[in-house]
């Protein structure tokens, strides 16, 4: 399913919204995430820290996690959209593109760059993902 701009500005739009959701008291960066199924389905996260900082969930694991309760084992991630609160660069971490690779190679990362909104597949923003062999 190719990506409208209804779909962009739908993620975009959902990932705001499930930012003003996140609960950071610890680093105050409130993060926002929503994914886009191959079935059109959307699902939200937001950050959720914990005083136990490697405890913590990230918006787009979140996102993730939502969208695999849902669809199942058989989820295909066709895009993601990541919005932070603060200003600059701001794509997911490494151990989320690891988790989102296990569901969409090719994926759609939306999030903002450095000159602004930043589109790139998943595969170019994490090259040589770990895979195990099936």
């Amino acid at each position: 399913m190719p990506m409208t701009e209804k779909n962009h500005r739908d993620l975009w739009q959902a990932a705001t919204e499930a930012r003003s959701r996140a609960y950071a008291p610890y680093s105050r960066i409130r993060v926002g995430a929503s994914l886009l199924t191959a079935r059109g389905a959307v699902y939200t996260g937001a950050n959720v820290e914990n005083a136990s900082y490697g405890l913590s969930l990230c918006a787009e694991r979140a996102a993730l996690a939502q969208a695999v309760a849902a669809e199942g084992p058989e989820l295909r991630v066709q895009a993601l959209a990541v919005v932070s609160d603060q200003p600059g660069p701001f794509a997911p971490c490494g151990a989320c593109r690891q988790m989102l690779f296990e569901f969409g190679p090719q994926a759609l990362v939306l999030f903002q760059g450095d000159a602004g909104p930043t589109e790139v597949p998943l595969s170019e923003l994490f090259p040589h993902a770990f895979q195990l062999p099936r």
